[in-house]
């Protein structure tokens, strides 16, 4: 894909194709015999879909970056890195628009999993929509934490770890009504550091819920890293944390969206055979800082080799170089990006619009707040 001088990393502005990491790429999708044939599965359609979904999140990222550099909006929580962390496991699930009987399944993406909100369906217009306040956007203008509950998007809570008992209780319900559907989320690393996600990991396993927690290890917790907060056993940090748990689990490499969609599909189907839920780990990193406005410390935070390192390992560059290895043409992946290109354009536009035409009045503050006034009175 095109690099953008102004809004990339400079790590993938400048990168080069390595042979020993492509190589690397490959090799990791066959180390496992059960995830290689998750991944022989898949048919040419529909590897594209995964290189779209990874491209329309690092294009709808590079537009939120624009709006805050423009001053139409104040800041933007990123993904740029760890978009295969959460679009390969989002493409293992059964979304709203394959079935269309409301037996698709769920996920609470964190805000830097935005990419699970478009690929579950939900317009990129919303996202925009959701940033600018707009009257007609998802929460019309009063939180930017998005999602569309009636896609199966559970729209994050700040407190990341919270998500880990909801989407507990979700996947309980699924289990109680005997419904064929399975609930997801997201932790950050340093979410996993939160009582109420320790408690909901733990209730999750006794009751055997149909959920597949990813632990996102992208080796820093706001302005902590990863050393700084977390002791590891071994080289993989979180590696042990299934068996603690009593879950069945696994490590996968955040960077390949292969891998991801191939250990996620196999937590998938155990969910639904009622084998009880998985806690997998993604190995990543953050290639920006926390949100937009501190990208210059989160490069005083490690050292710069971090970034070198993590940027030859950029995503989308890798998939690239496995698909083209595959046969697919430079003029297909290239289509497919102006296609997706014209995507974020048109979203952007309406979104626009909408912050033009149809901001909140300010007494819709009143709509769908509820509290309890003086001497019992309803206010």
């Amino acid at each position: 894909m095109k690099r953008l001088a102004a809004y990339d990393p400079p790590e993938y502005v400048q990168w080069t194709r390595d042979d020993d990491l492509v190589r690397e790429f490959d090799a990791t999708l066959t180390r496992d015999p059960e995830r290689a044939a998750v991944v022989a599965r898949l048919s040419a359609e529909q590897k594209l879909d995964l290189y779209r979904g990874l491209l329309r999140n690092r294009l709808s990222d590079i537009a939120l970056k624009r709006l805050v550099r423009q001053g139409v909006i104040s800041k933007a929580w990123l993904g740029t890195g760890e978009e295969a962390a959460t679009i390969g496991p989002v493409h293992a699930l059964r979304r709203a628009a394959e079935v269309g009987d409301g037996t698709h399944d769920v996920v609470a993406p964190m805000i830097r999993n935005s990419g699970a909100c478009h690929e579950m369906g939900m317009p990129i217009a919303d996202i925009f929509r959701a940033y600018m306040a707009t009257e007609d956007g998802p929460s019309r203008g009063r939180d930017g934490h998005y999602g569309a509950p009636e896609l199966g998007v559970i729209p994050p809570i700040s407190h990341v770890g919270d998500m880990v008992p909801v989407v507990t209780g979700i996947a309980l319900s699924f289990r109680l009504r005997g419904a064929d559907r399975v609930a997801m989320t997201w932790i950050g690393d340093g979410s996993t550091k939160t009582g109420v996600a320790h408690e909901g990991l733990n209730f999750a396993a006794v009751q055997r819920v149909p959920a597949v927690f990813i632990i996102q290890n992208n080796q820093v917790a706001l302005g902590t890293r990863l050393d700084q907060h977390h002791r590891s056993n071994g080289a993989t940090p979180f590696a042990d944390w299934p068996g603690a748990y009593g879950m069945w689990g696994g490590v996968f490499d955040g960077n390949n969206v292969l891998d991801a969609y191939a250990l996620t599909s196999v937590a998938v189907e155990r969910c639904r055979r009622g084998e009880g839920p998985a806690l997998l780990i993604a190995e990543t990193f953050r290639m920006g800082g926390h949100a937009t406005h501190d990208e210059a410390e989160a490069r005083r935070m490690f050292a710069g080799e971090m970034f070198t390192r993590w940027g030859r390992r950029d995503p989308i560059a890798l998939y690239e170089a496995h698909l083209g290895g595959a046969g697919v043409s430079a003029e297909t992946l290239a289509a497919i990006e102006h296609d997706v290109e014209a995507e974020i354009e048109a979203a952007e536009a309406e979104a626009m619009e909408s912050r033009r035409t149809r901001m909140p009045q300010p007494e819709s503050a009143l709509l769908d707040v509820y509290g309890t006034g003086a001497a019992g009175q309803e206010g």
